[in-house]
This record gives C-alpha cells, sequence and structure tokens, in this order.
C-alpha cells in the first residue's frame, strides 16, 4: 500500500472539492450571484450585454483613421459619388431587346427572341447609341425605359467597324427624356475610376464601379475588323452590359462598353469599351447617312502567306502585296506600283511583283486587318502616307483615298 504525505492529502482535497464545484456550476447546480448566470434578463438583455463586452483588437491604422466630415454623413465621399451619378444617369441608360426571323421545318419565317444589351440615350429626340452586335440581324428592336414602358425603335444606322449603332424611338407624350453626356477619352490615365451601368443578364439598371486598367488595346473583333485604342477596364462588365455608358467620375461618358475577355462568358475583370472620341466622330454620319463613310485606296492587295512568300521567294513574310491597281487611279498616280507576273492560287489570280504596302498612316501593316484599321478614321479625298517595299528598297509615296464603297460596288 502506497503512502502519502500530510500536504499531498491536503493537496489532493482541495483539487477534488474545485472540480466537484466546477461541475455542479456548469450544470446549473449552483449559480453566482452575478455575470450570465442572471435569468431574469431577456435573449435581447443578454445579447446587449455580451456586444457591450466586447473588445475587439484593430489595426491601429483603422482605429486612427480620420474620417472628417464622413463622421457625420452615412456615406463615405466617394460613396455619395457613386449614388449621386446613379441617380442622375440611370433614367439615361436602356435596356434593348430584339426579335430575329428563323425558318422553321416548314421552311416559313418564324419569330424569335435575339441578342439583348443597353444603350444610352444621347438625344431628348429618342437617339439612342449602342453595339452593332446588340441589333445585327434584328427583325425588331425594343427600347426599354426605367419606368418600364417597351417602345418599338427602328436602326437608324450602323457601324460594324467600331461595333457601334444608332437606333430611334419616339418618346412617351409629356415624357422629358434624361440624356447620358459625352466626355472625352482623350487625356484617360490607368488607375482613373470608372462607372458602368447596364442590364447584365436581365438585370436592369446595374451599377459597377473600377477603374481604367488599360489603354490604347487593339481588339480585334472579325477577320477584318481591329478596333484601335479600346478602353480596358476591371468594373464588371458581363453579357447585357453590351452598348451601356463607360462613365468617368464626373458622370460623363468616355466608352462605350462593348467586350469581355473571359473564358467561361463572365466577367474576370477584363472588359473593353470602344473610346468615345471614336463614337463622336461617327454618330453624326450614322445619324445623317445611315452609315459612315471611309476612305480606301484604289487597288487590289494581298495578304502574305506563307505559300505565296515561298514561291514569289519575298524578303518579309507580312504585309500586302499590291496585285492590281486602278487605271489611271489615284493610287496609281501616287506612284504605287502594281504586279505584272499572273499566278493561279486556287480560283484567284495574283499578280506578282507589284509592292508590298508595309505601313499606311503611320501604322504597321502586316496584315489586311491592319489596313482596314489604319483608314478607319480617314475619308474619301483625304490624303494618308504609305511605305512599300520594292525589291529591298522602301519607298514612300502619299495616296489621295477614294470611296471604298463606291470600289466594293466596282
Amino acid at each position: 500500500m502506497k503512502l502519502y504525505t500530510r500536504s499531498q492529502v491536503v493537496v489532493f482535497s482541495v483539487m477534488s472539492a474545485l472540480i466537484v464545484f466546477l461541475f455542479a456550476l456548469g450544470v446549473g447546480v449552483v449559480k453566482l450571484p452575478f455575470g450570465g448566470g442572471d435569468s431574469s434578463l431577456s435573449d435581447a438583455q443578454k445579447n446587449e450585454k455580451q456586444e457591450t463586452r466586447l473588445d475587439l483588437r484593430q489595426s491601429p491604422k483603422t482605429q486612427s483613421l480620420n474620417l472628417g466630415a464622413a463622421e457625420l454623413q452615412p456615406y463615405t465621399d466617394g460613396e455619395r459619388e457613386n449614388i449621386a451619378i446613379y441617380d442622375q444617369l440611370n433614367d439615361a441608360v436602356v435596356n434593348i431587346t430584339t426579335e430575329t426571323v428563323a425558318v422553321n421545318w416548314f421552311l416559313e419565317p418564324v419569330p424569335q427572341e435575339g441578342d439583348s444589351g443597353s444603350g444610352s440615350i444621347i438625344d431628348t429626340r429618342g437617339y439612342v447609341l449602342t453595339n452593332n452586335h446588340v441589333i445585327k440581324d434584328a427583325y425588331k428592336v425594343y427600347i426599354n425605359l426605367s419606368d418600364g414602358t417597351q417602345i418599338e425603335g427602328s436602326v437608324i444606322g450602323v457601324d460594324p467597324e467600331n461595333d457601334l449603332a444608332v437606333i430611334k424611338f419616339t418618346p412617351p407624350q409629356g415624357v422629358d427624356l434624361k440624356t447620358v453626356p459625352f466626355g472625352s477619352s482623350s487625356n484617360l490615365k490607368v488607375g482613373q475610376k470608372v462607372l458602368a451601368i447596364g442590364n447584365p443578364f436581365g438585370y436592369e439598371r446595374t451599377l459597377t464601379v473600377g477603374i481604367v486598367s488599360g489603354l490604347g488595346r487593339p481588339i480585334q473583333t472579325s477577320r477584318q475588323n481591329i478596333i484601335r485604342d479600346m478602353i480596358q477596364t476591371d468594373a464588371s462588365i458581363n453579357p447585357g452590359n453590351s452598348g451601356g455608358p463607360l462613365l468617368d467620375a464626373s458622370g460623363k461618358m468616355i466608352g462605350i462598353n462593348s467586350i469581355i475577355s473571359s473564358p467561361t462568358g463572365g466577367s474576370v475583370g477584363v472588359g473593353f469599351a470602344v473610346p468615345v472620341n471614336t463614337a463622336k466622330r461617327v454618330v453624326a454620319e450614322l445619324i445623317e447617312y445611315g452609315k459612315v463613310r471611309r476612305g480606301w485606296m484604289d487597288a487590289t492587295v494581298v495578304q502574305l502567306f506563307p505559300a505565296l512568300v515561298r514561291y514569289a521567294k519575298l524578303p518579309v513574310s507580312s504585309g500586302l502585296l499590291v496585285s492590281r491597281t486602278k487605271k489611271n487611279g489615284l493610287a496609281e498616280k501616287a506612284g504605287l506600283k502594281q504586279g505584272s507576273d499572273p499566278v493561279r492560287y486556287g480560283s484567284s489570280v495574283i499578280y506578282l511583283g507589284g509592292d508590298i504596302i508595309t505601313k499606311v498612316d503611320g501604322i504597321k501593316i502586316e496584315s489586311l486587318a491592319d489596313l482596314y484599321s489604319a483608314l478607319e478614321d480617314n475619308k474619301p479625298g483625304d490624303q494618308v502616307d504609305v511605305e512599300a517595299l520594292r525589291g529591298e528598297k522602301t519607298v514612300k509615296m502619299r495616296v489621295v483615298l477614294s470611296d471604298r464603297e463606291e470600289l466594293a460596288a466596282l
């Protein structure tokens, strides 16, 4: 048998008594005359007492943050700015829905739901600026106003090369339309705050906020079209935002939201907007003519491809070969040299030996899309500087542009 000293017996006895007391307190047999054991308190009072005792350990920067006047206001300066812009402009942003025509099994035309997007009212007469891809192939176009009114509109003009379109509706009697004011995209800075209002996924008049995250982005929208100087933003742009305004902190339009770059089809923080300066340049023509008149060189050019480069033993692998020029045309008069040796490629005939265009209006030309992009903002009668490779020598000339549409009709 093990013997214990007197001091060990005392220690064990005290510990045993303490354990029994704590167990009794835990099961409610014993209650303390203070603290959380007051059963006369309501649940709300208990929660209030617990909240009062809450002692958070916060960052010194947070604790010492000087809010100034914001301490006396329910919103911060930035929030008030966002709220004011939204309150002022959300009624000027419309939801656009379309109908297209399909053909059923019996070869009968059948109306069906088309695309949807957003648009900005830019004129109190009912003119709306949006994306071309929003109303492309539409049989009917409907404008949905902020008060829920739906009005059928009509397409006034389209500019596929910049993915822009102007549509028009007749305002309801006695309704004064709000408009989105044009700003400028000339002096934008990366990091500048921007706001987007649109109708993503059909949720009408949604506001998202972000910054300009990149400038001068060339985005290829089709095989032959590149939109230059696109504005990149991390403000959430989703399907349905297309055609809506990208706004600066003063509530002026600096871009037209157009494209997202996403492997999933949803926003991942990379959206693109057409610069408003581009829109300002083409809107007047779209309203007046229904199209944009553009200049073009009256010459037939062929984009270089590997088989052609190998066969003709060309000194460069990219550029535009001048196959033919219009006889006594503006390009020929400027000194652009056409080819003379015909070769057949598929169903086409290419004339070899002509100049290879490498630069137009200061823009490097590697493809046909580059030429479209370089001449996008030029009108018939404008002069552009052209650089071309003739043999191994670079030649420069100034070419007067013809009307692209007239040349295409020839």
